[in-house]
């Protein structure tokens, strides 16, 4: 069976949201499978006898969603809008209402106004500014409705064991990391050699008969792609702006989400342009190094896609590295309530996978208070790089853009490019300039390898060994040799486990 909901509103008005709304609903996997829409505009213009048409429609409706705005529309001879008189024969047929209130910046028309003061209390009635904000009232105003009738459960994803883990299925040397790293940065309770269920049961990822919930495999499994194929990450690099073949690069990542997030992270630093000047051009010992873009922006933005991703489709997240520009696509859509115009402001934390969230941000991934994007979006500008971009095509994938830089620092320093291009092509120009007028070239001042080693970590703290190799083009061996020497003079100090710590340059 389908409920069937009227939509009602002066069509001039919202004429561009009706036709927005009525799709999205059909589209939804869920919502799309227990209603069905009418719109008045979509009846042949010659079956319209506008009072039989939409009047009965009323009737046979189940559901009158009602959106109401600045303008009365159209009036009868009794001086009542067509909007006013399909409000009242719902309301007289006992039609379960929902009605949104656009709150928009404009002046109101008296009938209007008193039209929506008339509005009886029972109706269920949310404001909202834009269709992203109508769109996200009315899915949790209709899932309400559904759970009321008990015909869907609301428990979130990774709230469900459907996956089949089990005790045996789960990494304890991952889960004594985890405790280890989540006491060093949250100050995490439970001693490091605790038990499995013991962890499990603190994160809530066993219910009271053992049943191990679907996240604990995400974070701890074996072979978390066992349970749930699609959660490996895709990272491409293209030569172009747009999606082509040849391929720069292409690599399929697999693990836990903490490694898939290392993974991507590296992927796209280590094919990305890095500056890295000499000690004569800074003011410090210290050598000074400028990715094209922000770290931090570039994890956090890879680390959301991982945790709010909808992990009941078969899409994999997809870090694409463009000419011009950084993509990262997350299965899904925004979590109810929320909205990209919400997004680059001070804004609750809504989890799309809370269980999960709540694990990363122990490990110290994320932060619990929702200022994840506004602080990619500081640290954009800080770095002088637009402020990340944010789209959301129907409920089918959510993106963030960041836009690579087209040209170099105007600061003097030398560009190393840490990419594919720099393993074919590995030289360092450095530049300085003469006069006001003028730039002169001259030798530059030849950087050592630990050095170099030193200046990529300021940037990529967590690089691996291999990473190393590639950005400073030394052998793995002789970047261990390096870090063991920069250790032993106090220059480096490694912070954490082998395997999930960072490297903090003191010197």
């Amino acid at each position: 069976m389908k409920y069937r909901i009227f939509i009602s509103s002066v069509q001039r008005e919202f004429a561009k949201e009706r036709k927005a709304l009525a799709e999205y609903l059909r589209k939804d996997a869920i919502l799309g499978r227990f209603f069905e829409v009418f719109l008045f505009e979509e009846v042949p213009a010659q079956e319209r006898k506008a009072d039989g048409v939409y009047l009965a429609e009323v009737d046979a409706c189940d559901i009158y969603l009602g959106i109401f705005g600045h303008t009365y529309g159209n009036v009868d001879s009794r001086g009542v809008s067509a909007t006013e008189r399909e409000c009242r024969r719902a309301a007289a047929t006992h039609k379960y209402r929902i009605c949104f209130i656009d709150k928009s910046a404009g002046e109101t028309d008296q009938r209007e106004a008193a039209f929506i003061s008339r509005v009886n209390d029972d109706v269920v009635r949310k404001g909202f500014v834009g269709y992203d904000d109508l769109r996200t009232a009315v899915y949790a105003a209709l899932a309400k409705h559904l759970e009321d009738k008990g015909l869907i459960n609301v428990l979130p994803f990774d709230a469900a064991k459907t996956a089949g883990v089990t005790i045996k299925d789960l990494s304890v040397a991952k889960i004594r990391d985890f405790i280890r790293t989540a006491r060093e940065k949250r100050q995490f309770s439970l001693p490091v050699n605790s038990s499995v269920e013991k962890l499990l049961t603190a994160l809530e990822l066993i219910d009271d008969y053992g049943n191990v919930l679907n996240p604990a495999a995400l974070l701890f499994g074996k072979r978390p792609q066992k349970f749930f194929v699609a959660s490996e990450v895709k990272c491409a690099q293209f030569y172009a702006d747009r999606v082509s073949k040849p391929m720069a690069d292409h690599q399929i990542y697999m693990g836990d989400v903490f490694e898939l997030a290392d993974q991507a992270t590296r992927f796209v630093m280590s094919h990305i342009s890095n500056w890295v000047g000499t000690r004569e051009t800074g003011d410090t010992a210290e050598v000074p190094t400028k990715f094209e873009l922000p770290y931090d922006a570039v994890k956090e933005a890879i680390v959301n896609a991982i945790v709010h991703r909808d992990y009941t489709s078969n899409a994999s997240v997809q870090v694409m590295l463009f000419k011009d520009r950084l993509e990262v696509w997350s299965p899904g859509s925004l979590p109810h309530g929320m909205t990209i115009g919400k997004l680059s402001k001070t804004h609750k934390s809504v989890p799309v996978n809370p269980l999960l969230a709540r694990a990363m941000y122990l490990k110290g991934y994320i932060e619990k208070s929702g200022t994840g994007t506004e602080d990619m979006i500081a640290k954009c500008k800080e770095w002088g790089v637009p402020a990340p971009e944010w789209t959301e095509d129907d409920a089918d994938d959510f993106r963030v853009i960041l836009k690579r830089p087209m040209s170099a620092p105007s600061v003097e320093k030398t560009m190393v490019n840490t990419g594919v291009e720099s393993r074919v092509e590995s030289r360092v120009e450095s530049r300085v300039e003469s006069s006001v007028e003028s730039r002169v070239k001259r030798p530059a001042k030849k950087l050592s390898s630990a050095e170099k080693i030193v200046a990529y970590l300021v940037s990529n703290p967590t690089a691996s060994a291999h990473e190393l190799s590639i950005a400073v083009n030394l052998t793995v061996k002789g970047i261990e040799k390096n870090l063991k020497a920069l250790r032993e003079s106090g220059r480096l100090r490694h912070v954490g486990p082998t395997k999930g710590g960072h490297w903090e340059v003191l010197a």
